[in-house]
């Protein structure tokens, strides 16, 4: 169908077997706390998509040793920050590779509308499009809220939180005894700052795909079932509607 949003895999890939499986190509949106990995692991099992995760894929492409991982290795080495550019070449190098040719979950990608005009672009040269953007929404005081809330013990990593999942004694490890911390990073004004910068990118953002009619928002203070439920759900709206 001309301007379907799920595109048959023997329609994309001119040599693979005819398949009836459609592409799923989507993008988590949300700021730090709103469950987004949570629902990512839940999406993978549901549809089978490749989940790409901005820091995982700079991982892995340093430690594959590819041309761009070596490029981003000389900026991580030195605690910079990995221009556009890179970062978008690693992307777009996983998108167009086997593991994602039947479909992919971005997580963290893109950031900005630069990146979410070069992903278009690069998917348009693929003959692919994208699915739909799924915006996960919780306020700034309860992202505060939930992150100010973790503590994670100094020896095995387990992470409480004293809001949702307390332990059983204040500061106290129930597995080993251990002691609790709160990392700097989920100090209250560094996720106040994190929340900042994600406002200050991801605005402009969700207006990019809110105008390409792509856009689709989560009440993320419902339970993970519940958000779970209702993406699943307009998933299944989105392929009948694209069937009619």
């Amino acid at each position: 169908m001309p301007g379907s949003r799920f595109l048959r895999r023997s329609e994309v890939h001119a040599n693979s077997p005819v398949s009836n499986v459609s592409e799923l190509n989507l993008i988590l949106v949300g700021p730090p706390g709103a469950g987004k990995g949570t629902q990512a692991e839940r999406l993978q099992e549901d549809f089978d998509v490749a989940y790409i995760a901005t820091g995982e894929i700079l991982r892995k492409a340093v430690a594959d040793g590819t041309d761009l991982g070596k490029k981003a290795k000389q900026y991580m080495d030195k605690g910079d920050l990995v221009p556009d550019e890179v970062i978008i070449g690693v992307i777009l190098e996983f998108v167009s590779s086997p593991a994602a040719q039947d479909g992919f979950l971005l997580d963290g990608f893109p950031r900005n509308v630069d990146q979410a005009e070069a992903l278009d672009a690069a998917l348009a040269r693929l003959g692919r499009q994208l699915t739909a953007v799924l915006c996960i929404e919780v306020s700034d005081d309860e992202v505060v809220r939930r992150l100010s809330g973790r503590r994670m013990c100094v020896k095995s990593g387990h992470v409480y939180n004293i809001h949702t999942d307390p332990p059983k004694h204040d500061e106290v490890c129930d597995q080993d005894g251990s002691r609790l911390v709160q990392r700097e990073d989920d100090r209250e004004e560094t996720v106040r700052n994190r929340l900042a910068v994600y406002h200050d990118q991801t605005a402009p953002l969700v207006r990019f795909y809110e105008e390409r009619d792509l856009l689709r928002r989560f009440d993320g203070t419902r339970s993970p079932t519940e958000v779970h439920d209702h993406i699943r759900a307009t998933i299944a709206t989105l392929r009948l509607e694209d069937e009619l």
